[in-house]
């Protein structure tokens, strides 16, 4: 799903339009009834993100800045707020995909008036504070691309004939050995710097220290996955965290999520079904899953700043950063000292989330292009497996 490498979104009619446009081009292969679909509660309908990204500007930018905007439809406001309280009342989560209307169509419409209107607004005089608010909308439907694309794809599991999103010809990789990139350790500095976009759990830069260390030059393949269940990886406590160990008896958990023992192990993928390849980076496995391997594999999980350090200095180094999986770390997702969350209701944005999450790093196959930084702070519940989380070891 990757494009080449290009610069983040810019908050301009241009920028906003190419953004719009790949929410569109992403949806575009799905009926209306698969846009309707919501297959467990940390789902949402693709018409959903379609609708709520498009709410987002409506909301923050268009009703308090557009003098004359028209809203589309007042009680779009309630179906399609996400979590912002200070907003207002919302839809219940776990219940949109009980909207069967509006219907895909009509989304669409409802984008169609909402782009209009923004074009417009972009091209007039537009204070920097509300500019900052369309960049951060922008952003916003970066990362509801790559949800739209996670979220379809566990819709499209669960149909027992497995259809595929898209047909891609499989390609053939190698996998060198392991390399590891070592780091002296010593006082680093962590985090956003200069002015160009960032989320506020990026800031404020800071220092930390770090004790020696050394960090994989690429991440794990299904091959080494596949040893660590020959190896029983699924059944030894010894492995496992207290909450892990009982999050795989609770779920019986014996293999990565979309993973199928039939015919030998066959996964599922947007290409539908297929063999698992052993060259392959493991992909949609848990925090728990992934910090079990590393003991199992005799490493452990890094944490965000040695990940983050690596990153930046040693780019050219290590492989698979930003373009294959997005990496679990061993840091629980929380506050950089001196945080303080945006102004307003966007400030609901991330700083509310910082409890029972861990961070992963990197981006993925599913992350649109020109959203990845060395600074970006992803976060999941440990339990997570339908992102396209994988693993890079440190040791």
């Amino acid at each position: 799903m990757r494009a080449a490498h290009q610069a983040p979104p810019a908050p301009t009619t241009a920028g906003y339009r190419e953004v719009r446009a790949l929410t569109e081009a992403l949806a575009a292969p799905l009926s209306p009834e698969d846009q309707t679909v919501q297959s467990m509660p940390d789902v949402s309908p693709t018409k959903w993100h379609r609708a709520h990204t498009t709410w987002f500007f409506e909301t923050f930018v268009l009703q308090p800045h557009a003098p004359g905007y028209r809203v589309f439809d007042e009680t779009y406001g309630f179906l399609f707020n996400s979590y912002y309280e200070a907003v207002g009342p919302r839809h219940t989560r776990t219940e949109r995909g009980l909207l069967s209307r509006p219907g895909a169509a009509e989304i669409g419409r409802y984008r169609l008036h909402v782009d209009e209107a923004m074009a417009a607004f972009l091209d007039g005089d537009v204070a920097p504070a509300v500019r900052d608010l369309a960049e951060l909308g922008l952003h916003h439907e970066q990362q509801h691309q790559e949800l739209l694309l996670m979220d379809i794809q566990h819709v499209l599991s669960v149909n027992p004939t497995r259809p595929a999103y898209e047909r891609v010809e499989p390609v053939v990789r190698s996998v060198p050995p392991v390399g590891w990139i070592a780091h002296d350790g010593g006082l680093v500095d962590v985090g956003a710097t200069g002015h160009a976009f960032c989320f506020d759990n990026e800031r404020p830069r800071h220092h930390i220290w770090l004790e020696a260390f050394e960090l994989a030059d690429r991440v794990v393949t299904c091959g080494e996955w596949l040893d660590f269940m020959a190896d029983d990886g699924y059944h030894r406590p010894e492995l496992w965290l207290s909450d892990g160990w009982a999050t795989v008896k609770e779920h019986g958990w014996e293999a990565p999520l979309y993973w199928e023992a039939t015919s030998g192990w066959q996964v599922f993928s947007l290409a539908g079904q297929h063999p698992v390849d052993p060259a392959e980076p493991v992909r949609h496995v848990s925090y728990y899953e992934a910090d079990a391997f590393a003991r199992w594999a005799g490493g452990r999980l890094p944490t965000e700043a040695e990940w983050e350090t690596v990153a930046t200095r040693e780019s050219n180094a290590c492989r698979q950063l930003f373009d294959e999986v997005w990496q679990w770390t061993a840091s629980d997702y929380a506050p950089y000292p001196g945080f303080a969350p945006a102004a307003g209701a966007v400030g609901e944005y991330n700083g509310k989330f910082m409890v029972s999450q861990h961070v992963l790093r990197g981006g993925s196959t599913f992350t649109p292009p020109g959203h990845t930084r060395a600074t970006y702070r992803n976060f999941f519940p440990p339990s997570a497996r339908w992102p396209m989380t994988g693993v890079r070891l440190a040791r």
